[in-house]
């Protein structure tokens, strides 16, 4: 197992990111904050999808304001996303918002930001520096260096007034350049890191641009939690978090499918039984791993390390478990036989 950094701790409600402590799991709403009722309500379907910190947007005043009311109704610590507007931040640290990020692309009034950071010390509420590419202050030339003169500007003004409890997040649309750029970080700051590639796309895209960067930071110990962007209902980018960091060893209590991709010996509809039991697994907090094959000549051998598998034949699949074949069972049972196997596991 390899090692992972030792960053400073930052408590942020009840969490604590950094340290030694897990990879938490993190999320951002794409409602309108000051819509309170669906603001909530995306909040408590990523709460039951298994994340653990909720970013929202601040983009008015009333989103500000919203931030009391919908924290009575979550149970998971709320992050205010603030651009170009100080004042947003402040109102949020007045509506018990638990951390605060700040883009110091858009946010540079020095007398701004230490107002914010002495009400935020006052509260103990965390701040999140957030450098993106595409709002790197213009007087830097694009390089990884630059995001690191980037954080090192807006640290000192946060170290001056000997505030600490910082996490810094380096965000890029290129894989390449996240992974560039994090591990030269890890090198410079002992702040905990907030992992992501930015604006990843839609979900096959940002798997892929996400799970070839943050997974290469992952295994070399870097990150302390993470988010993937994806271009759709929020709620998605969570199952894509859990699958990444239980790939690297970083999660337990999370589920796996084992499928093939099929071939000509298939003789069953196998496809949408995959697509089932794959959506009722993201909720399935257990280490279990479910194997949906196609063929029951290979299928039991081929997943031999799942818990719980089927292998098709004509309008029937062979039930088994860790290889073994247990007893047969009909196409139109095959789902809710799994669903029953996996609950009793």
């Amino acid at each position: 197992m390899y090692q992972r950094n030792q960053t400073r701790q930052v408590k942020v409600g009840n969490l604590v990111i950094g340290g030694q402590n897990e990879v938490v799991i993190q999320s951002m709403t794409n409602t309108k904050t000051k819509d309170v009722e669906s603001t909530v309500a995306q909040i408590k379907r990523l709460e039951e999808a298994g994340c653990e910190l909720v970013r929202v947007a601040v983009f008015q005043k009333e989103d500000a304001l919203a931030i009391k009311d919908i924290k009575k109704q979550i149970n998971i610590p709320i992050v205010a996303d603030i651009h170009f507007n100080p004042d947003f931040a402040l109102l949020a640290l007045e509506n018990d918002v638990d951390k605060i990020r700040l883009n110091p692309g858009n946010i540079e009034n020095e007398d701004k930001i230490k107002e914010i950071v002495t009400l935020a010390k006052k509260k103990s509420v965390p701040i999140r520096i957030g450098i993106n590419s595409g709002s790197l202050n213009k007087k830097y030339e694009h390089n990884t260096e630059a995001f690191i003169e980037s954080a090192k500007d807006h640290l000192r003004i946060l170290e001056a007034l000997d505030f600490h409890d910082v996490v810094l997040s380096f965000k890029s649309s290129d894989a390449l350049e996240t992974i560039a750029v994090y591990s030269r970080a890890a090198e410079v700051f002992q702040y905990p890191l907030h992992l992501g590639v930015t604006e990843a796309g839609p979900l096959l895209d940002s798997a892929i641009k996400s799970s070839l960067a943050l997974g290469n930071l992952l295994i070399q110990g870097i990150g302390d939690t993470i988010r993937i962007s994806v271009s759709d209902d929020p709620v998605v980018e969570i199952g894509v978090c859990k699958k990444l960091l239980k790939a690297c060893g970083l999660r337990h209590g999370v589920a796996t499918l084992i499928a093939c991709p099929t071939c000509g010996r298939i003789q069953y509809d196998m496809l949408p039984i995959v697509d089932e039991i794959n959506d009722y697994l993201d909720y399935v907090q257990k280490d279990i791993k479910v194997a949906v094959m196609g063929c029951a000549v290979n299928g039991p051998g081929e997943a031999t390390a799942a818990d719980i598998g089927v292998a098709g034949g004509v309008g029937q699949a062979l039930l088994f478990k860790k290889g073994q074949v247990i007893r047969r069972i009909e196409e139109d049972d095959i789902v809710a036989v799994l669903k029953e196997e996996i609950d009793k596991f």
